[in-house]
């Protein structure tokens, strides 16, 4: 069974491992960067674990602008109380659980936490492959992003939510 908990500290190098293994050199988040995240955004920072082995992780902090800018994958702050925009900077399985939703649970478990917390919508950067994966989650296409991280041609997605 999938549960899905707020990740911490000793997560770290589970957390880089699936990092890793799921993007490439240039994408993946940094050991700094996780580490950073897990002490400042720890609200918005979920890990999918069965029977103890870390399955996955969603991560990435509110914001106030209605899209990601490159800077945030290396300098954020603390999340406000309420408000904003939640964002996604990594969604990642490891190979061994993919195929299995396990993703999906994540997406739901931070869209629930997003939207007690008041925020507008969730936003993520996405490469032109897994678009059809995000707008079957509800997510809406608003064009190529000027993110030009990792060098990579990176896509705007952005889900309103009801707010609860």
């Amino acid at each position: 069974m999938i549960t899905i908990r707020n990740a911490k500290a000793e997560d770290l190098p589970a957390l880089i491992a699936i990092e890793q293994l799921c993007f490439s050199p240039e994408e993946a988040a940094t050991q700094e960067a996780f580490e950073k995240r897990i002490r400042l955004i720890p609200d918005s920072f979920f890990v999918a674990e069965e029977d103890g082995v870390i399955a996955g992780l969603v991560n990435g902090p509110v914001i106030e602008s209605s899209f990601i800018t490159d800077d945030l994958f290396q300098e954020i702050k603390e999340n406000p109380t309420t408000g904003g925009h939640q964002t996604i900077l990594g969604l990642a399985v490891s190979p061994s659980f993919q195929k299995r939703g396990i993703a999906s649970v994540l997406l739901t478990h931070l869209e629930a936490s997003a939207s007690v917390a008041g925020r507008e919508t969730i936003t993520l950067t996405c490469k032109e492959n897994l678009i059809g994966y995000y707008e079957s989650h509800g997510y809406l296409n608003n064009g190529v992003s000027s993110s030009d991280h990792a060098g990579a041609i990176w896509y705007n997605m952005i889900k309103p939510l009801q707010l609860r």
